[in-house]
């Protein structure tokens, strides 16, 4: 990549995360207070596994999509391509993925919703047989 993708930073190699990626990301903060907002970026063909934001109240994720083209699926419905501009609002309690496409980068601002008793549970990983059915 000779280029930054958007004006937010790309940030340091997701390390901390990176079990529950297939492919290569990155993550900025872009905010820790009042509201904590991170730059994700992923590589061509990377996404996260299937995960929840579980709380009792509140909670959940908005992600802002501000560079590349990339794909977000609920559990049960079938995934939608996302392009700069689009917001996705993910309630609390919903099982959900979100990557780049295989043929570009892919970025977004997740924004933590607050809320009580929150926490965040991974579980596996996309097929990928289904992945490899998107465009």
């Amino acid at each position: 990549m000779t280029e930054p993708l958007s004006v937010f930073p790309i940030g340091e190699s997701n390390n901390a995360y990176a079990q529950y990626f297939d492919g290569q990301s990155y993550l900025a903060a872009i905010s820790t207070e009042q509201v904590g907002i991170f730059n994700v970026t992923f590589e061509p063909g990377c996404r996260n596994h299937w995960h929840i934001h579980h709380a009792k109240t509140g909670g959940g994720q908005i992600l802002i999509v501000v560079a590349g083209r990339g794909y977000y699926q609920e559990e049960g419905k079938p995934a939608q391509e996302l392009k700069p501009g689009d917001v996705v609002n993910i309630p609390a309690n919903v099982k959900h993925w979100h990557g780049a496409a295989k043929d570009s980068w892919f970025q977004h601002l997740a924004v933590e919703v607050a809320g009580e008793e929150t926490s965040n549970e991974w579980c596996e990983a996309v097929s990928p047989e289904e992945y490899e059915k998107l465009k």
